[in-house]
């Protein structure tokens, strides 16, 4: 009979269990069953609503502006149970089973280190747990109704709440993991069909490794669902996009050249700037600040603090430039990145709370409107010139960052994506013939920026193997600018038309150049006037939405034109010619035929006729002397 009664006991409280285990009134699955749950109801929010019908409280997430909610994931805990008086003057709350032990425990540890007891989580009762917790409340209230303050991110309450999320975990007991496949127009999602408790909301979203998702972990929610509750995300992350400064038709282009798209020559410096935002750091007792970036193989970075700056701006036109000591550069990191270069801020939010404090009475910040600009440099080197024209040259970067509050900056750091920007340089591709389509070698030519051909465009051989050609050294590499000052380069050389007439010119910017003949080959004149060639390549009229990859195609780099201007004297008059040039817009060439006119051979006096009077006169002459002569030595016999 006793046996029995055991049996039907055990029967009872594991029905009991299992009743509470699969009730949403706590949804405290362990994590078998939590799995199954998820894979049978799927616990996607739909719309922006998730309904587990079972009672009718609910609790609404509202996101951060300008940060959709769509993919996050969220764990929801029932802490306690809630229970209104009639007349709802009072409520009184009890024990959700499942994490009774998690919070008996944390609230023992706590009790223990205040008064020097030495509870265990068992001489916890329901009544000290409760009233210790509201203890924790920094500005009690009576009342289901009462408006509360929230309570500040350095609270106790906060740890509070972490170490129960913390050791729920080490009980290897789970809430309810729900995803966010939609939201509301007003990026909220209701979470509905709940039974009135105190909920935990603990944001579980990160970024991963290739920062395809570049969510932050929010600190713990945590409100009664009596009927309903309002939790606000306290996760922020910061974004960034990156600029490239065009040097060429700056009012088209707008906002002084800043833009995803540029062209330039060979040896010019390619200026960047990389433009984020501060999230808010709050809870946060170190903020990591990290910018990864990726040059292509034909642009040098400048890996120098002098050539580099970070500035922080408020929206109230304050600003602060990071001294050199406050954050780290480092070029080609040993990390297996692949990055060109790494920038890091150790602790950004302990010089923001310095250089823009604006604290409240829990210890918080205010870092709306802040935002980081870094500038740097790079050179379009001699790499270039093997690939002009399509698909360019792209620079990423992206944000590394700390994304969870609960590690206290250390260690927990996800990624924004990466945002990417591209540059192009072209060719002029020169043949040297005469009007009878004659090939001819050794003219030489000097490329000037000015018609006056005063700023020369310095060139030297090509020093990619097996191309040929010449390629621009832009002044910017000899300590002028763009196209004016700076010292003459060592192997700054005359370009030659080889035996097939050609000459190429690798690394030209958009604009106008002047190609000057400064020595015809032996027989034929010089053209006295430089040929005038305009490089005009046509981009999107959308500069600022540029995708990885779009380079390649016609979506940015939609065409390349040309023209060149001659002007040359032959046979006593000037002709002025206007012509279109072949281009090639993936190659990146334009095609120039440089024609130098066979001369003639300047006349002679007398004529033709003239000898053919003479040598008759002569021959007559010659016939009078011999018949003279036979006729003498006649008379003679």
């Amino acid at each position: 009979m006793m046996r029995n009664k055991i049996f039907k006991a055990m029967m009872m409280i594991g029905l009991v269990a299992a009743t509470a285990t699969t009730s949403m009134a706590g949804s405290a699955l362990t994590p078998i069953y939590a799995a199954e749950m998820e894979a049978a109801q799927g616990n996607q929010v739909v719309n922006g609503v998730l309904d587990f019908g079972k009672g009718s409280a609910s609790i609404n997430i509202n996101g951060n502006e300008g940060q959709s909610l769509v993919g996050k994931k969220f764990e929801i805990f029932q802490l306690f149970n809630a229970e209104n008086s009639k007349d709802g003057e009072s409520i009184n709350y009890t024990f959700h089973p499942e994490f009774a032990n998690a919070i008996q425990t944390v609230v023992a540890n706590a009790l223990n280190k205040k008064n020097g007891t030495q509870l265990r989580p068992a001489d916890v009762t329901e009544y000290m747990a409760i009233d210790y917790i509201q203890t924790l409340n920094s500005k009690p209230v009576e009342g289901v109704d009462t408006p509360q303050e929230l309570e500040g991110r350095y609270s106790d309450f906060r740890y509070f709440v972490e170490d129960v999320r913390t050791q729920i975990k080490k009980e290897n007991k789970s809430g309810e993991i729900i995803t966010v496949q939609s939201t509301k127009s007003d990026n909220s999602i209701s979470i509905t069909g709940l039974v009135y408790g105190y909920y935990v909301v603990d944001e579980l979203s990160k970024a991963d490794e290739n920062g395809e998702q570049w969510f932050a972990s929010s600190l713990c929610m945590v409100n009664t669902a009596n009927p309903d509750a309002q939790v606000n995300i306290k996760s922020d992350y910061p974004k960034i996009t990156k600029k490239i400064q065009e040097d060429d038709n700056k009012d088209a282009v707008k906002n002084d050249g800043w833009n995803d798209i540029g062209d330039y020559e060979i040896g010019q410096t390619v200026p960047y700037k990389f433009e984020s935002t501060i999230p808010n750091m709050n809870g946060y007792d170190t903020y990591y600040y990290a910018w990864h970036d990726k040059m292509d193989e034909a642009l040098t970075f400048h890996a120098d603090k002098a050539k580099m700056e970070i500035v922080i701006n408020s929206k109230d036109g304050k600003s602060y430039k990071l001294k050199d000591d406050e954050y780290v550069l480092t070029e080609k990191p040993q990390d297996g990145s692949g990055d060109t270069f790494k920038v890091e801020v150790m602790d950004i939010k302990k010089i923001v709370d310095r250089e823009f404090n604006k604290m409240n009475n829990n210890q918080e910040n205010d870092y709306t409107g802040l935002n980081v600009t870094l500038k740097c440099e790079a050179t379009l080197n001699e790499l270039a010139a093997l690939d002009t024209g399509r698909p360019g040259f792209e620079n990423d970067v992206r944000l590394e960052f700390s994304n969870d509050a609960d590690s206290n900056g250390k260690g927990e750091t996800g990624f924004t994506p990466w945002d990417t920007v591209v540059c192009f340089t072209f060719e002029v591709d020169g043949l040297k013939t005469n009007n009878h389509d004659k090939v001819l070698q050794d003219a030489k030519f000097r490329l000037y920026s000015d018609k006056e051909c005063k700023n020369e465009v310095y060139v030297k051989k090509n020093p990619n193997q097996g191309q040929g050609g010449y390629v621009v050294m832009n002044r910017d590499l000899v300590g002028g600018t763009d196209h004016t000052g700076g010292t003459s380069p060592k192997d700054v050389i005359e370009m030659v038309s080889d035996a097939n007439g050609i000459f190429k010119i690798y690394g030209l910017d958009q604009g106008t150049y002047y190609l000057k003949e400064t020595d015809a080959p032996d027989g034929y004149r010089p053209l006295l006037d430089p040929i005038v060639i305009n490089v005009k390549p046509t981009y999107t009229t959308d500069r600022n939405s540029y995708v990885k990859g779009d380079g390649a195609t016609e979506k940015t780099l939609k065409k390349l034109e040309g023209t060149a201007h001659i002007k040359s004297f032959y046979n006593g008059a000037f002709k002025d010619e206007d012509i279109n040039l072949h281009t090639d817009v993936n190659q990146g060439n334009l095609d120039i035929k440089v024609i130098n006119e066979v001369g003639k051979k300047l006349p002679i006096t007398g004529s033709s006729a003239m000898l053919v009077i003479v040598c008759a006169g002569a021959a007559l002459m010659g016939g009078v002397i011999v018949s003279n002569r036979k006729r003498s030595k006649k008379e003679e016999e």
